[in-house]
């Protein structure tokens, strides 16, 4: 007994000590309270946590499933179901867990519940007469013991194939947390690949698409990289480094994201990023985490080593003048990067740079008419035609804007088209945008919506003469109108068919423009459970006690956003 406690005793520190070199905070996580959420042996990922996604960083870690969905989930850990949702998009069919330590552990994607958790949800939807719920019941109601089966894999929801999407989050806070500083193991001992590496010309300027930047090959592998045939690079004036890099692990791995990024000025750190945790609003400050104009043109992900003054994300460590490097002093200067991942394989990239005030770079001035914004202030556009609203908090630098008034297009137009700065800056809340409509407008006035060139709905509401929107992104916008509603196509079902002997009826709905608000389902005049997956448009209700033999009258509603009604009505036998 003494000697097998000795080894867990020791087991426990070699844990400690693998994971205590990758918390650049001072933050401690629990290493042996949580079982594996699958029974998969060995565990691979598809995808790591914080990993750059499109607008946001991978919020945990996605266990591939072999391609197949229904294998069991089991609770981590004892606790309670604390958030049942059931989501169109998004996560799907999620659940929650709270448990004692202080920790949530939620699941997503999921093909379907336990028996126990599914008889809640759909009690709770036939209740609030929904699909899509978000319910937090109380530590009664559904607790679990720690290896308890709650749910199988699936695909639903955003999912873009079949997998377990898996996270740890701070109760409290909500931010989400890297699983592997809880001790899941993933087998790896492959160090993270560094692919490139880019010198940004900033000169005191602010980040934007603009700013010159020169690209490095780097070459290398086992975790040692240098650059292609340059030992040393002659930089002038105010600088920022930017870096490629991914990495795999073990096995059935796909292309993931690294853990922590550090960059040394002879010795001395000037930049770590470390994906710890972080909070879901600060999420889309990934497009000032990387070199958002690039990604947009290339998707290449250029993670940059320098941070922007208004980018909110707090995985920051080490920061010298926010990771910007001047070299005026004509000295050589040792330059280092070390990249790790959630393991701790570590795989370094150095290189010399001499400072030479000959080879400075000048970042070029702002567009002929255009107006400076301040990163941190509310900031206003108008003209008689359009107006503009930045809030405070949505600029990650100070902005040169730029606006344009183009052509009204040929079809469904109600204004011109209004070329709001452009695509390369990118935001972290949106704004406000209010487009003058053309009188013709009137009568369809509470169908309008505000559109992109690419006809995408931003939604919008029309009020004192203005169509007013809330756009994610800068663009160009037009004024267009929505009065077709949704249709209905039915895949399993016709008037007058019997189906005994079928499980379910099938349908596809769409919408053409403004997207679908609303669908319900009835049954003789009683409301029944519809069930939606937005990736293939498919809506469903499957049959229960509730119809019974005999002849049924069939209703479905499909409302779209901009309330056109579909109604589909049908007699049908059981």
């Amino acid at each position: 007994m003494i000697k097998k406690n000795v080894l867990l005793a020791v087991g426990i520190l070699c844990s400690l000590n693998s994971y205590s070199q990758q918390i650049f905070s001072n933050n401690k996580y629990p290493l042996v309270d949580f079982r594996a959420p699958l029974d998969l042996s060995p565990p691979a990922l598809a995808g790591s946590f914080g990993e750059l996604r499109a607008n946001h960083f991978h919020s945990g870690m996605d266990y591939r499933t072999n391609q197949r969905e229904g294998y069991p989930v089991y609770a981590i850990a004892d606790g309670y179901i604390s958030r049942l949702r059931v989501q169109n998009g998004g996560f799907g069919l999620a659940l929650y867990i709270n448990h004692p330590n202080g920790f949530t552990s939620v699941y997503a994607h999921l093909q379907r519940f336990g028996p126990r958790i599914a008889q809640q949800v759909k009690s709770i939807q036939y209740q609030k007469k929904t699909f899509e719920i978000d319910d937090f019941p109380n530590a009664t109601v559904i607790p679990v013991r720690k290896g308890d089966l709650i749910a199988y894999t699936g695909n639903t929801g955003g999912s873009g194939g079949p997998h377990l999407h898996f996270e740890i989050r701070d109760s409290k806070t909500e931010a989400t947390i890297n699983p592997q500083l809880f001790g899941f193991e993933i087998a790896d001992n492959i160090s993270p690949v560094i692919h490139s590496m880019y010198v940004y010309r900033l000169n005191g300027k602010p980040f934007n698409e603009f700013v010159p930047k020169q690209y490095f090959q780097v070459l290398g592998s086992g975790g040692n990289y240098q650059l292609n045939k340059v030992s040393t690079i002659n930089l002038g004036g105010e600088v920022g480094f930017g870096i490629v890099t991914t990495d795999k692990h073990n096995g059935a791995s796909g292309t993931n994201g690294v853990y922590s990024i550090t960059l040394e000025l002879d010795g001395q750190p000037v930049y770590t990023s470390a994906l710890e945790k972080f909070s879901f609003e600060n999420s889309k400050a990934i497009n000032s985490h990387i070199d958002y104009p690039t990604y947009i043109n290339t998707k290449r992900s250029i993670q940059k080593s320098f941070v922007d003054l208004g980018n909110p994300l707090k995985i920051y460590y080490n920061l010298v003048n926010n990771g910007k490097i001047a070299f005026t002093d004509g000295k050589l200067h040792k330059l280092k990067y070390t990249v790790t991942d959630g393991k701790g394989n570590k795989s370094t990239l150095a290189f010399n740079v001499q400072a030479d005030a000959k080879t400075l770079i000048e970042t070029p001035e702002a567009s002929p008419g255009a107006t400076s914004y301040a990163y941190n202030n509310v900031n206003e556009f108008n003209n008689a035609e359009v107006k503009v609203i930045i809030p405070k908090g949505s600029l990650y630098n100070d902005l040169n804007f730029t606006y344009k008034k183009l052509p009204k297009p040929a079809t469904n137009a109600y204004s011109a088209i209004h070329q709001i700065h452009n695509n390369l800056t990118p935001l972290h809340t949106g704004f406000e945008l209010w487009i003058k409509a053309d009188s013709s407008l009137n009568k369809y006035k509470e169908k309008a919506v505000i559109v992109n060139t690419g006809r995408a709905s931003q939604g919008g509401y029309f009020e004192n003469g203005y169509v007013k929107a809330k756009p994610r992104t800068f663009g160009s916008y037009f004024i267009a109108t929505d009065t077709i509603a949704p249709t209905v196509t039915p895949l399993n079902i016709s008037d007058g068919k019997n189906m005994n002997g079928i499980s379910k009826m099938s349908f596809k709905i769409r919408d053409n423009l403004s997207g679908i608000k609303s669908f319900n389902g009835y049954i003789d005049g009683k409301w029944i459970l519809m069930e939606f997956d937005s990736k293939t448009a498919t809506l469903w209700h499957t049959f229960d006690e509730r119809t019974s033999p005999g002849k049924h009258t069939l209703e479905i509603i499909v409302t779209d956003m901009k309330d056109n009604n579909k109604n589909y009505s049908i007699t049908f036998y059981k």
